[in-house]
């Protein structure tokens, strides 16, 4: 098979915020290059996973290939990559960014320029890529083209009537869309007679046929049937048949240089491929690896449980196959005397983990309990060593810690005039820091740093609540400051439990103890002794509850006769009580750890 002419490639993604457009633009691309025939298209064409129809976003960069004959005559190849939008799944973008030379900036109509918009765009700047602005939805009633178009000129360069003015959904100015890829996306620069090298932009697994690995070709050709090999790991394998997505598997049997297909590698033990690795041939292998991606670095860590204990093997081997997939999701062995044995796991941001933790359950029918998530602190002993605590339990004692310092990030969020008021508010009682503020369009431009711990928990829909969800919100690390941190324990009738420690700040350690003992009074059934619940910052407790015990009505039989009988009686029913509190155990129902870990917002 001939090797495709470079000059006829051109690898483009679509970036833009959240439901601006990207998944409803690719369908429509889809659709206008005959990809997909009529019968079979349907929304969201590209986003196969049911959790990204059923949120209607997309989690999962995607990789298509459609041929396009353009105005010039000649038939060009597009490589389009879907990409998502939300700030959760930055790294899949800046994947998909290395492996293309242009994007498509999308930008609604209605609403304009929003954090995320900003955010990718200078994503792609940094990675050299050639933009195409976009404004989409301009069939919408409140649709303002012109007004962000100018926007959108100024914030990438160029003139406001460069701008193209499209409805994705309904398909108005695609032609002219993807006219202006072929006009200025640039093809791809790779060297098709230099030793072949490839880039892993993503892969999964398949139980039949192994890893599936989704590579850009950079140099060279990969051919079925040669034998290739990972430069990072070493291993190499036969490659059983290379292809590209159509969308559907389509095998052919070589990629050439420029060139974005699927390889499938046969090989059974998941950390053989990674996303970021280069593949070369065994036989000529290229000099040095490609530059790969910058290693992400989790943000958030929650413990995660298998309510039946029988299911731990299964939600190790389900973590083996999903870390393939997601190279930003790491996890590492846990045991908790309260919940047995699970993982800490690491995610990007919250929505991460909600999406991760939806995943095992649906794709591999776990059942699971999640601690409440926290973030990875500096900490300074007195001894002077330096540790990374990522779960209150490996906390020193108070008396042997140093300092604490807690990760912040700069969070930019975007908000109509009249509603700034709102978000500083929010982002003070976070504990935000102000940095600075100024107008972007119609709006104003809001930056605080936060300690990244307040943002976990429920900021964003706080957020969202508060400016009837007009503000949008991107952020980004700012490393680590010293803060007055506690680690807050619960004790249950004098002995802590160690899934509901969590590490506060000094001044909300009171208020925070005060609602989770409170939670707890309501869901712990009530036992034949007296069950106090203490929350305790080292040995001073600061909040108290107590389950009343349960009280068997022992004069019943005795009606008349002497009082010192019904005391008599009265003083065994005390001592059976003292001794059952000594040697009784607290029943904590699962319905218990569930009130206290489900991420709530009460105070």
């Amino acid at each position: 098979m001939i090797a495709v002419d470079q000059s006829l490639i051109r690898n483009f993604c679509i970036i833009a915020h959240i439901d601006h457009g990207k998944s409803t633009l690719a369908d429509r691309i889809l659709q206008a290059t005959g990809a997909i025939e009529e019968r079979a298209m349907r929304d969201q064409v590209l986003d196969s996973m049911d959790l990204e129809r059923e949120r209607g976003i997309t989690i999962k960069a995607q990789a298509v290939r459609v041929p396009y004959r353009a105005a010039d005559g000649l038939l060009y190849q597009l490589n389009l990559i879907d990409t998502p939008g939300h700030v959760d799944f930055s790294y899949e973008v800046s994947r998909s960014l290395a492996a293309c030379e242009g994007a498509l900036l999308v930008v609604d109509a209605a609403q304009g320029i929003e954090a995320q918009t900003l955010a990718n765009a200078y994503l792609a700047i940094e990675g050299d890529l050639e933009l195409v602005p976009v404004v989409n939805k301009i069939d919408l009633p409140a649709a303002d083209p012109d007004t962000h178009a100018r926007a959108v000129s100024e914030l990438v360069g160029g003139r406001p009537e460069d701008v193209l003015r499209i409805s994705a959904k309904t398909g108005e100015g695609i032609d002219a869309v993807l006219e202006a890829i072929v006009e200025h996306v640039p093809p791809p620069r790779g060297r098709p007679d230099a030793p072949a090298r490839a880039l892993i932009f993503d892969s999964v697994y398949d139980q039949y046929r192994g890893v599936v690995a989704f590579a850009r070709v950079v140099d060279g050709v990969l051919a079925r049937g040669a034998r290739l090999r990972a430069m990072r790991t070493g291993v190499t394998f036969l490659c059983e048949e290379v292809g590209y997505l159509a969308p559907e598997m389509t095998p052919i049997e070589r990629l050439g240089a420029g060139e974005t297909g699927y390889l499938i590698t046969g090989l059974k033990d998941l950390g053989d491929v990674r996303v970021g690795d280069t593949l070369t041939v065994d036989a000529e292998p290229g000099k040095e690896p490609l530059a790969g991606y910058h290693e992400p670095k989790p943000m958030v860590f929650c413990g995660l449980f298998p309510v039946d204990a029988d299911e731990y093997p299964s939600l190790r081997e389900a973590l083996e196959r999903l870390s393939l997939n997601d190279a930003s999701l790491v996890w590492e062995p846990e045991t908790s005397h309260a919940l047995g044995f699970g993982f800490r796991c690491g995610f990007l941001g919250l929505l991460h983990m909600e999406i991760l933790r939806e995943r095992l359950e649906r794709e591999y029918d776990l059942d699971l309990l999640a601690t409440t998530p926290n973030v990875e602190y500096a900490v300074r002993d007195t001894a002077g060593r330096r540790l990374s605590v990522r779960s209150p339990v490996d906390l020193p004692p108070p008396n042997q810690i140093e300092s604490i310092a807690e990760p912040y990030i700069r969070a930019t969020i975007l908000v109509p005039h009249d509603l700034v008021g709102a978000v500083m508010g929010l982002c003070q009682e976070r504990r935000g820091r102000f940095v600075t503020m100024e107008a972007i369009e119609q709006r104003q431009q809001v930056v605080y740093d936060v300690p990244l711990a307040e943002v976990v928990l429920h900021f964003y829909d706080q957020l969202k609540s508060r400016t009837s969800g007009y503000a949008s919100l991107d952020y980004e690390p700012v490393g680590d400051r010293e803060s007055p941190l506690v680690k807050l324990d619960i004790l249950l009738a004098g002995d802590p439990v160690d899934a509901l420690s969590q590490i506060v700040h000094r001044d909300l350690a009171y208020g925070r103890g005060k609602m989770l003992v409170e939670r707890l009074r309501k869901t712990i059934p009530r036992h034949m002794f007296e069950v106090p619940i203490q929350a305790a910052i080292g040995g001073r407790i600061v909040a108290r509850e107590t389950v009343k015990a349960k009280r068997k009505d022992v004069l019943a039989k005795c009606y008349g006769g002497d009082i010192s009988r019904k005391r008599k009686l009265l003083e065994r029913q005390k001592k059976g009580k003292r001794r059952m509190k000594q040697v009784g155990a607290v029943e904590v129902p699962q319905e218990a750890f569930l009130s206290v870990l489900e991420i709530g917002d009460d105070g």
